[in-house]
């Protein structure tokens, strides 16, 4: 199943030198005295699956996670391509630390990329060199995990980041409209009697920073969108011909705010799980093209972190192991979108926002595969190729499970 040309076949790959040499349709390839032959008669042949937001929290926090260790968590989860952000310590917003990023991925059997910081020291008050950074590798700007709230910076950012043809990448909450992060005001802030987080936090700063980005011709990835307003904003922007972009994370699609009052911190993000009505809106954006792309957001965080109080432990989840059966059982299963929709959302459309060479199956391209079993049933329990465990789906039935991954023709990961 190719997303790019909408091939959906049964046929043999023949891959040699980390492409694929070619595509026998129907199947009947000759298999030569040295070949290894991978027998994957009833599973779902896709392109390696793409992550544009992940947290590798190296360096500086691997006691929570590690480049290697979270190169081991994509592969298991079917990923063949990821993409880091800088919110590093010391941060990534200079070459020296995006260069020990770029070495500590090479090390791994997956492709890793890197956003940097879209301002020095992610403090939004003094843009970075953003084509310095691009030049040495840099394939987008994010101050992530922090919003631009500077109306002048943000500016400069786009127009320096269109001319390098990079993507900036927004976290879209007004720090100004929130009492408490990672909670959304509604039932979930009653129940613990705080202000918690509005929708019209993420609402307002995606239409302020859309206005923004008119004229500019930069590329807008609006990040982990998560209300019914922030989708509709972006459709409206999307009408209007701007160049913008949004991700849906596995959690937003899924889950709603009574998560963080069954599971507390471990349902605990940034944008927080937000109404049913939302949720749906979420899964109505993935259905007409608003969002070009699900994005794990994948932050993992220590036992001790998740296991203080409600407002004081950090925020997100990990998400690259459970992204694709949460996909295939809560959106393909229940007849939201089709598998080929899911493949483009997680291959395909997040490869094009990033200019990857990734997320197809072509003669001559990469050989980077994933094997599906679409079938397999499984629990998700405590047993993670990431060091971390912050999550609320411990324990839920899903359906879709990764049998290898195959990254530039050789084999990163094989289910036992």
């Amino acid at each position: 199943m190719d997303p790019k040309s909408e091939t959906d076949r049964k046929a043999d790959l023949i891959i040699s030198d980390g492409k694929v040499e070619s595509i026998i349709a129907g199947g009947g390839a000759e298999v030569l005295p040295d070949d290894e032959v991978i027998d994957a008669g009833g599973l779902i042949v896709a392109p390696g699956l793409v992550d544009v937001h992940v947290h590798f929290r190296d360096p500086g926090f691997t006691e929570k996670e590690d480049i290697l260790t979270g190169a081991a968590a994509a592969a298991k989860g079917g990923y063949t391509s990821v993409v880091m952000m800088g919110n590093t310590d010391p941060r990534c917003d200079n070459t020296e630390t995006l260069e020990y990023m770029q070495q500590k991925a090479s090390e791994t059997p997956i492709h890793i990329y890197v956003t940097c910081n879209a301002t020095l020291g992610m403090k939004g008050k003094e843009i970075s060199d953003i084509a310095r950074l691009h030049k040495a590798g840099a394939v987008g700007v994010t101050d992530d995990g922090l919003p631009i709230t500077d109306h002048g910076i943000l500016s400069q950012v786009f127009l320096k980041a269109a001319q390098c043809g990079i993507p900036v990448s927004l976290h879209e909450e007004d720090p100004a409209l929130i009492s408490e992060n990672g909670i959304n005001r509604g039932r979930a802030s009653e129940y613990y009697g705080i202000g918690g987080s509005p929708a019209e936090a993420e609402i307002s700063l995606i239409k302020r920073d859309l206005k923004i980005a008119e004229g500019t011709g930069v590329s807008v990835d609006i990040q982990h969108i998560s209300t019914a307003g922030g989708v509709e904003a972006v459709r409206e922007a999307k009408a209007r011909g701007l160049n913008v972009h949004a991700e849906a994370t596995p959690h937003h699609f899924t889950l709603t705010e009574d998560a963080v009052i069954n599971h507390g911190t471990n349902a605990k993000m940034n944008p927080p799980l937000r109404t049913e009505a939302d949720r749906q809106a979420v899964i109505k954006g993935l259905q007409d093209g608003t969002i070009d792309m699900i994005a794990t957001d994948h932050a993992p965080h220590t036992s001790e972190e998740k296991s203080r109080p409600l407002t004081q432990a950090p925020s997100g989840i990990i998400g690259l192991e459970t992204a694709l059966g949460l996909g295939i059982t809560e959106l393909v299963e229940k007849d939201y979108i089709s598998m080929m929709d899911l493949i483009r959302l997680m291959s395909y459309g997040p490869s094009q926002v990033y200019h990857l060479d990734a997320g197809y199956i072509a003669e001559g391209g990469p050989a980077d595969i994933v094997l599906i079993d679409p079938d397999a049933e499984w629990i998700v329990r405590d047993e993670f190729a990431s060091k971390a465990h912050n999550t609320p789906f411990i324990g839920w039935k899903l359906k879709g499970l990764t049998k290898m991954t195959i990254v530039s023709g050789n084999i990163a990961y094989r289910a036992e």
